[in-house]
């Protein structure tokens, strides 16, 4: 990481006890207003003040808790056993570019659809029975751009298993293996 990046990025240290202190305007805040930065764009970093360990992923992932836990989920049961199940696996580090990719994919996909007079009638956003009209009306752009991010998505899956097996042929080929004559 570079200082540049580093010095814009806004410091929080997390206190023993549990409370966040924002070191760019000298004042403890909440989870919520963690989640707001994140809204908003803003770069972070939540470190313990104490031993200067990064929380950061610890902090996000108690805001996507809380937000399973209040509203309609994003993710069902299922979803988050077969996350589960990667842990460990030898393609966990692969699953979470994986996803990382395709999350960025989806977010690319919702700012073209939503950029320019798209995302707003008359200077106002969408409300969710608009969104339902605009998605009546422009059924077919959106087919094409689900079917750009399957395309996406398909791709990167299997970059992702032609690395597996670029992997496997390194870590195992000094084996001597002997072809196995099928009858």
């Amino acid at each position: 990481m570079s200082s540049a990046k580093k010095s814009a990025e806004r410091l929080i240290k997390k206190y023993p006890n549990r409370r966040l202190y924002d070191t760019q305007t000298s004042s403890y805040i909440t989870l919520s207003d963690v989640k707001q930065l994140v809204l908003d764009g803003d770069e972070f970093a939540v470190v313990d003040a104490k031993t200067s360990d990064d929380l950061t992923r610890s902090i996000l992932l108690q805001i996507i808790l809380e937000e399973e836990a209040n509203g309609a989920p994003m993710f069902t049961s299922v979803v988050l056993s077969q996350i589960i199940r990667y842990y460990g696996h030898a393609m966990q580090g692969m699953m979470g570019s994986y996803l990382e990719k395709n999350v960025q994919a989806f977010t690319d996909i919702q700012n073209k659809f939503t950029s320019g007079t798209a995302g707003s009638f008359e200077g106002k956003p969408f409300s969710p029975e608009m969104w339902t009209q605009f998605m009546n009306v422009q059924g077919p752009m959106m087919q094409g751009m689900m079917n750009n991010y399957i395309d996406q998505s398909k791709n990167l899956f299997v970059q992702m298993q032609e690395q597996m097996q670029s992997q496997s042929k390194t870590m195992f080929g000094a084996f001597p293996f002997v072809p196995v004559d099928k009858k």
